[in-house]
């Protein structure tokens, strides 16, 4: 496979409203750790190679675990993931999959008591943010390095 379009040179506005909003997200109250799981998990699910390799490396640089890294895929199906991490993790694959169920009250009953007002809307940011960068990654064939 080869690279379409190097879009950081071909549009630098846009690629400079995309830091924007990763510097909301930088600024926000989440920990890192749970934006490095949303991440990963979102860019699995959207089938983005270049978003996948990338997460899993600031993930391991931030300390979390290769156990915990290699059953994020099947988190529903492990003790490893606190309650928060679940109620995000259900709340990044509802919106992640929007045109399939249109965020059911499920998701919103799951993450709702574990973040606040600010830290769900946050979270909704950090969760549509990366769709975007998926978007782009795998529209315009972003390798892994």
């Amino acid at each position: 496979m080869e690279p379409r379009l190097d879009f950081y040179k071909a549009n630098p506005a846009v690629i400079k409203a995309m830091l924007g909003l990763e510097d909301r997200i930088n600024k926000s109250g989440l920990e890192k750790s749970l934006t490095d799981l949303v991440r990963l998990r979102a860019s699995q699910i959207n089938g983005c190679a270049f978003c996948v390799d990338m997460h899993t490396a600031d993930a391991r640089k931030g300390g979390e675990t290769d156990r915990r890294l290699a059953t994020l895929v099947v988190w529903r199906e492990t003790p490893f993931f606190t309650d928060r991490e679940r109620a995000a993790l259900a709340w990044t694959e509802a919106l992640t999959l929007v045109a399939q169920d249109h965020v059911p009250d499920a998701a919103w009953d799951a993450v709702r008591p574990h973040f606040s007002d600010e830290e769900l809307v946050d979270l909704t940011l950090v969760i549509s943010a990366i769709n975007a960068w998926n978007r782009f990654a795998i529209s315009f064939r972003k390798l892994p390095a």
